[in-house]
């Protein structure tokens, strides 16, 4: 004989609760579930205060960017630094019908959400192409695909917020985090490891390319070799080599450009993009560059005059082109933006 069935409890346990927060808004990067959850009402109160929502990226210099590309349907276009996709998905419009985008990125994290996103526009599979990699092997890339060049490439060269603002990626100075800074945290060696096993010669090295740092030598040989496990150990460590609290912030964000810049071995990729981009071009191929800091800028600067001065480019910008004081105001991150351009001579 079967037993009887249990009655049902008179008081069901209830469902976890969602992890309340202290104050207003929250503060704390996990914490913003609004936006991460992509909560209309308030990505719109976060972007009109200035801010960039947590998990998201604002694209910079959009317009002035498509003005220069002037995309036509059927052609094919690069998005090396595809990153949150906000360039990508007004690139993928202007080319339709016909077009194709080949997206990069190196972040295996940001990468598939990315991927999503832009899928979601629906628009063809063939339309899009995404790969993981860096844009110093995008010669490789092209001839894997049969392409012997594009129409027109976009290389926005700045980190992304929704890399900066998670503090386990330790790209920040303003969050506690482990200090790794690795883009593709699958490869290479964090900033903690770079700064514990480095010599103060190169160390000052590296602040003075990396970031202009004008204290380059006397930060070099109080932390070369030393342990900053964390964002924080290596902020407490720098404000207290800097007497003046005035200069504190300038300084963390000089000293956290240059090791990231090492740890990602970004002027090496740029490098290498500068030698091979004309040929990744097919003749009247049009290029935009967007960097962010002088290390960055005087190689596009230079590698786009002297392709200019030997033919190879059939004009370049004469002048930078910067964001306007209501793009800086909406979206500050935007202020060290700096855009140029190219077209390949025919």
């Amino acid at each position: 004989m079967s037993a009887p069935p249990t009655p049902a409890p008179d008081n069901p346990p209830r469902p976890p609760r969602r992890k309340r927060y202290a104050g207003r808004n929250p503060q704390r990067f996990e914490d913003k579930y609004k936006e991460h959850r992509q909560d209309p009402e308030t990505l719109a109160k976060v972007t009109a205060s200035g801010k960039t929502p947590a998990g998201t990226h604002i694209p910079i210099l959009l317009p002035e960017i498509l003005e220069i590309l002037a995309l036509r349907p059927g052609e094919t276009v690069t998005d090396l630094t595809v990153g949150y996709g906000g360039h990508a998905s007004a690139l993928l419009p202007a080319i339709q019908p016909g077009g194709r985008l080949i997206a990069l990125d190196v972040d295996p994290i940001e990468l598939p959400r990315t991927e999503a996103r832009l899928r979601a526009l629906g628009f063809p599979d063939e339309t899009l192409t995404i790969q993981r990699s860096n844009f110093a092997g995008l010669p490789k890339l092209l001839a894997t695909l049969g392409l012997a060049g594009v129409d027109a490439l976009l290389a926005d060269l700045g980190v992304s917020s929704m890399q900066i603002d998670n503090p386990s990626r330790g790209f920040s100075f303003k969050t506690e985090g482990p200090l790794d800074m690795r883009l593709n945290p699958d490869r290479g060696q964090p900033g903690s490891a770079l700064l514990a096993s480095i010599t103060p010669q190169k160390l000052a090295a590296l602040l003075h390319e990396n970031a202009d740092e004008p204290r380059a030598f006397l930060l070099a040989d109080a932390l070369a070799g030393q342990s900053f496990p964390t964002t924080r150990a290596l902020t407490d460590a720098l404000r207290a080599l800097t007497p003046d609290p005035d200069e504190a912030e300038i300084t963390f964000r000089r000293v956290f450009q240059a090791l990231r810049i090492s740890v990602n071995e970004e002027f090496t990729a740029l490098d290498t993009l500068l030698r091979h981009l004309p040929q990744c071009l097919n003749p009247g191929g049009r290029v935009a560059l967007l960097t962010f800091h002088s290390g960055e800028d005087r190689r596009v600067k230079k590698a786009l005059a002297a392709g200019l001065a030997d033919g190879t480019w059939s004009s370049i910008a004469d002048t930078v082109i910067r964001p306007t004081p209501s793009e800086q105001h909406a979206n500050p991150r935007s202020t060290s933006a700096k855009l140029r351009w190219a077209i390949r001579a025919y």
